[in-house]
Protein backbone atom coordinates (compact mmCIF):
# COMPACT_ATOMS: atom_id res chain seq x y z
CA UNK A 1 0.00 0.00 0.00
CA UNK A 2 2.79 2.47 0.86
CA UNK A 3 4.47 1.94 -2.50
CA UNK A 4 1.20 2.52 -4.38
CA UNK A 5 0.55 5.70 -2.42
CA UNK A 6 4.07 6.98 -3.10
CA UNK A 7 3.72 6.14 -6.79
CA UNK A 8 0.38 7.97 -6.86
CA UNK A 9 1.97 11.14 -5.50
CA UNK A 10 4.68 11.02 -8.19
CA UNK A 11 2.17 10.18 -10.90
CA UNK A 12 -0.09 13.07 -9.91
CA UNK A 13 2.73 15.53 -10.65
CA UNK A 14 3.31 13.97 -14.05
CA UNK A 15 -0.39 13.99 -14.81
CA UNK A 16 -0.77 17.67 -13.93
CA UNK A 17 2.27 18.53 -16.07
CA UNK A 18 0.59 16.87 -19.06
CA UNK A 19 -2.75 18.59 -18.40
CA UNK A 20 -1.04 21.96 -17.98
CA UNK A 21 0.88 21.52 -21.23
CA UNK A 22 -2.30 20.53 -23.10
CA UNK A 23 -4.60 23.25 -21.73
CA UNK A 24 -1.97 26.00 -22.04
CA UNK A 25 -2.07 25.46 -25.82
CA UNK A 26 -5.60 26.87 -25.64
CA UNK A 27 -4.75 29.67 -23.23
CA UNK A 28 -6.53 27.91 -20.37
CA UNK A 29 -5.37 27.73 -16.79
CA UNK A 30 -5.89 24.61 -14.72
CA UNK A 31 -5.89 23.77 -11.03
CA UNK A 32 -5.61 20.52 -9.15
CA UNK A 33 -8.18 19.49 -6.56
CA UNK A 34 -7.54 16.20 -4.80
CA UNK A 35 -10.58 14.85 -3.00
CA UNK A 36 -11.18 11.98 -0.64
CA UNK A 37 -14.36 10.42 0.68
CA UNK A 38 -13.55 12.01 4.04
CA UNK A 39 -13.58 15.45 2.42
CA UNK A 40 -16.86 14.98 0.54
CA UNK A 41 -18.65 13.42 3.53
CA UNK A 42 -17.56 16.02 6.13
CA UNK A 43 -19.76 19.12 5.85
CA UNK A 44 -17.02 21.65 6.65
CA UNK A 45 -14.48 20.07 4.30
CA UNK A 46 -17.13 19.56 1.61
CA UNK A 47 -18.13 23.23 1.80
CA UNK A 48 -14.47 24.22 1.44
CA UNK A 49 -14.17 22.02 -1.67
CA UNK A 50 -17.37 23.51 -3.11
CA UNK A 51 -16.14 27.06 -2.46
CA UNK A 52 -12.81 26.26 -4.10
CA UNK A 53 -14.55 24.86 -7.18
CA UNK A 54 -16.89 27.86 -7.41
CA UNK A 55 -13.97 30.28 -7.14
CA UNK A 56 -12.01 28.41 -9.80
CA UNK A 57 -15.00 28.63 -12.15
CA UNK A 58 -15.35 32.37 -11.43
CA UNK A 59 -11.67 32.79 -12.33
CA UNK A 60 -12.13 30.75 -15.54
CA UNK A 61 -9.74 28.11 -14.24
CA UNK A 62 -10.43 24.49 -15.17
CA UNK A 63 -10.32 22.23 -12.12
CA UNK A 64 -8.73 18.82 -12.57
CA UNK A 65 -10.35 16.68 -9.89
CA UNK A 66 -8.83 13.41 -8.80
CA UNK A 67 -8.91 11.23 -5.73
CA UNK A 68 -6.03 11.82 -3.36
CA UNK A 69 -4.64 8.31 -3.76
CA UNK A 70 -1.46 9.17 -1.88
CA UNK A 71 -3.36 9.38 1.43
CA UNK A 72 -6.60 7.48 0.80
CA UNK A 73 -6.95 3.97 2.18
CA UNK A 74 -9.26 1.24 0.90
CA UNK A 75 -11.88 1.81 3.60
CA UNK A 76 -12.39 5.47 2.68
CA UNK A 77 -11.83 5.66 -1.07
CA UNK A 78 -14.11 6.10 -4.02
CA UNK A 79 -11.77 3.79 -5.90
CA UNK A 80 -12.80 4.83 -9.39
CA UNK A 81 -13.10 8.05 -11.33
CA UNK A 82 -16.66 7.32 -12.45
CA UNK A 83 -18.02 7.55 -8.91
CA UNK A 84 -15.76 10.48 -8.04
CA UNK A 85 -16.98 12.39 -11.11
CA UNK A 86 -20.61 11.85 -10.10
CA UNK A 87 -19.93 13.00 -6.54
CA UNK A 88 -18.10 16.06 -7.90
CA UNK A 89 -21.02 16.79 -10.25
CA UNK A 90 -23.39 16.78 -7.27
CA UNK A 91 -21.11 19.13 -5.33
CA UNK A 92 -21.28 21.77 -8.06
CA UNK A 93 -24.86 21.04 -9.17
CA UNK A 94 -23.65 20.35 -12.70
CA UNK A 95 -26.04 20.66 -15.62
CA UNK A 96 -24.71 17.45 -17.17
CA UNK A 97 -22.12 14.76 -16.40
CA UNK A 98 -20.30 13.20 -19.35
CA UNK A 99 -18.34 9.98 -18.91
CA UNK A 100 -16.10 9.15 -21.84
CA UNK A 101 -15.15 5.53 -22.31
CA UNK A 102 -13.85 3.13 -24.94
CA UNK A 103 -17.42 1.99 -25.61
CA UNK A 104 -20.38 3.91 -27.05
CA UNK A 105 -22.61 3.50 -24.00
CA UNK A 106 -24.74 0.88 -22.26
CA UNK A 107 -25.62 -2.16 -24.36
CA UNK A 108 -28.23 -4.83 -23.71
CA UNK A 109 -25.38 -7.40 -23.92
CA UNK A 110 -21.61 -7.39 -24.21
CA UNK A 111 -20.90 -5.95 -27.70
CA UNK A 112 -17.42 -7.50 -27.85
CA UNK A 113 -18.81 -11.02 -27.56
CA UNK A 114 -22.25 -10.45 -29.10
CA UNK A 115 -22.24 -8.62 -32.46
CA UNK A 116 -26.03 -8.29 -32.20
CA UNK A 117 -25.90 -6.35 -28.93
CA UNK A 118 -27.89 -3.13 -29.11
CA UNK A 119 -26.95 0.24 -27.70
CA UNK A 120 -29.52 1.56 -25.24
CA UNK A 121 -29.85 5.27 -26.08
CA UNK A 122 -31.92 6.40 -23.06
CA UNK A 123 -32.28 5.09 -19.51
CA UNK A 124 -34.80 6.79 -17.20
CA UNK A 125 -34.64 4.32 -14.32
CA UNK A 126 -31.53 2.57 -13.04
CA UNK A 127 -32.80 -0.63 -11.49
CA UNK A 128 -31.52 -4.19 -11.04
CA UNK A 129 -32.33 -4.98 -14.67
CA UNK A 130 -30.08 -2.13 -15.84
CA UNK A 131 -27.33 -3.10 -13.40
CA UNK A 132 -27.50 -6.67 -14.72
CA UNK A 133 -26.36 -5.39 -18.13
CA UNK A 134 -23.01 -4.24 -16.70
CA UNK A 135 -20.31 -6.71 -17.62
CA UNK A 136 -16.56 -6.72 -17.29
CA UNK A 137 -14.17 -5.09 -14.88
CA UNK A 138 -12.88 -2.17 -16.88
CA UNK A 139 -10.95 -1.32 -19.98
CA UNK A 140 -7.25 -1.41 -20.67
CA UNK A 141 -7.15 2.22 -19.49
CA UNK A 142 -9.37 2.04 -16.42
CA UNK A 143 -10.64 -0.07 -13.57
CA UNK A 144 -14.31 0.82 -13.43
CA UNK A 145 -16.08 -0.90 -16.26
CA UNK A 146 -19.79 -0.43 -16.87
CA UNK A 147 -20.79 -1.26 -13.28
CA UNK A 148 -19.11 1.85 -11.87
CA UNK A 149 -20.50 3.96 -14.71
CA UNK A 150 -24.00 2.80 -13.81
CA UNK A 151 -23.34 3.56 -10.14
CA UNK A 152 -22.17 7.03 -11.18
CA UNK A 153 -25.33 7.45 -13.27
CA UNK A 154 -27.43 6.54 -10.25
CA UNK A 155 -25.64 9.08 -8.04
CA UNK A 156 -25.97 11.80 -10.68
CA UNK A 157 -29.58 11.16 -11.67
CA UNK A 158 -30.68 10.82 -8.03
CA UNK A 159 -29.32 14.37 -7.62
CA UNK A 160 -31.22 15.55 -10.72
CA UNK A 161 -28.15 15.62 -12.97
CA UNK A 162 -28.43 13.89 -16.35
CA UNK A 163 -25.44 11.82 -17.43
CA UNK A 164 -24.13 10.59 -20.78
CA UNK A 165 -21.80 7.68 -21.48
CA UNK A 166 -20.13 8.02 -24.87
CA UNK A 167 -17.03 6.91 -26.72
CA UNK A 168 -14.10 9.21 -25.99
CA UNK A 169 -12.16 7.95 -28.99
CA UNK A 170 -14.20 10.38 -31.10
CA UNK A 171 -12.41 13.76 -30.75
CA UNK A 172 -15.65 15.65 -31.49
CA UNK A 173 -17.82 13.75 -29.02
CA UNK A 174 -18.22 16.51 -26.42
CA UNK A 175 -19.37 18.95 -29.13
CA UNK A 176 -21.71 16.27 -30.48
CA UNK A 177 -23.19 15.67 -27.02
CA UNK A 178 -23.73 19.39 -26.43
CA UNK A 179 -25.45 19.57 -29.83
CA UNK A 180 -27.56 16.49 -28.97
CA UNK A 181 -26.18 14.63 -31.98
CA UNK A 182 -24.23 11.69 -30.62
CA UNK A 183 -24.12 7.94 -30.21
CA UNK A 184 -24.23 7.09 -26.52
CA UNK A 185 -26.51 6.50 -23.57
CA UNK A 186 -28.33 9.32 -21.79
CA UNK A 187 -29.39 8.69 -18.20
CA UNK A 188 -31.97 10.93 -16.55
CA UNK A 189 -34.99 10.78 -14.28
CA UNK A 190 -38.17 12.03 -15.89
CA UNK A 191 -39.25 13.88 -12.75
CA UNK A 192 -36.09 16.00 -12.92
CA UNK A 193 -36.75 17.30 -16.45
Amino acid sequence: MREKQAAASVGQCELMFIYDKFFSQYGSKIAQLLLTKTITENSILRDNAINTLKTLFELAVIPIVNENDSIAVDEITYGDNDTLSAVTATLIHADLLILLSDIDGLYNDNPTSNPHASLIPIVTEIDEHIFSMAQGVGSKLGTGGMATKLQAAKIATDAGIPMVIANGENPQIIYDILNNDYRGTLFYKEEHL
